[in-house]
């Protein structure tokens, strides 16, 4: 058994799911996957299911009743992962917005370089977004100047969804008083853990636009996510020690 489980959420990704997973169990690290798949009309969960057959033992499928939100999805994933003793857990898109490439970095710096948390980060080495078109690119960009604005952090890419985590900081964080399901979940997630003094460290990656499927972000998203940081830092300062 690997020691490390690789989440992906997944909704209509029946162009790119059977090919990231071939492409993460292709690394000469080992991983598991868990796919947890949100009733997706499109036959992504068939699918999945044809390619546990081929990888037994280190491919598993989890499915919801619809559509509940990416932060639900990975709370849920943090939960299996932990229930079954892994001691790393990485976020990752099923659309090669994060290339798979990069997992084993990812993994090392926390197995190998003590980190806590590991982020893939587009932007601790410039701005390395490609194909995104530009109005995208400076929402996102100066979503994290934001964030750090308002919480202090000195994190470059606090939305960032490609994040390997110790299991024993998912412990920590209290997963059931995670509030927030679209993209201030990746946001909460990384404060609440910077709030606990764990260790994070950003490496840096090329983000690359889907070439397949449909986006799933809107500006609800990041309505939740202007809001909610402000939410996060009264919290942390008026609830304290048990961040509230």
């Amino acid at each position: 058994m690997s020691d490390a489980l690789v989440i992906i959420p997944t909704y209509n990704e029946i162009e790119n799911i059977g090919n990231i997973i071939d492409a993460v169990m292709g690394l000469s690290d080992v991983f598991n996957i868990l796919v947890i798949d949100d009733a997706s009309p499109d036959g992504t969960q068939d699918l999945v299911r044809q390619k546990i057959d081929e990888y037994p033992g280190r491919l598993f499928l989890e499915t919801r009743s619809g559509k509940l939100g990416l932060g639900t999805a990975y709370i849920h994933g943090f939960k299996w992962a932990l229930e079954r003793g892994y001691q790393y857990v990485i976020e990752m898109d099923a659309d090669f917005s994060h290339n798979p490439s990069d997992l084993p970095r990812l993994y090392h710096e926390c197995k190998d370089k003590n980190a806590d948390v590991a982020i893939g980060s587009r932007y601790i080495s410039g701005v390395n977004v490609v194909n995104w078109p530009m109005g995208r690119v400076l929402m996102s960009y100066f979503a994290s100047v934001y964030v750090r604005m308002i919480t202090r952090m000195k994190l470059r890419d606090s939305t960032a969804g490609f994040v390997c985590y110790r299991s024993n900081v998912l412990r920590d964080l209290n997963l059931d008083k995670i509030r927030f399901k679209g993209y201030a979940f990746q946001i909460e997630m990384k404060f609440k853990a910077y709030f606990k003094k764990y260790r994070i460290v950003e490496v840096p990656i090329v983000f690359v636009n889907r070439q397949l499927g449909t986006s799933k972000m809107n500006s609800s998203i990041f309505g939740e996510a202007i809001f909610g940081v402000i939410s996060l830092k009264l919290r942390s300062i008026f609830c304290k020690k048990n961040f509230c």
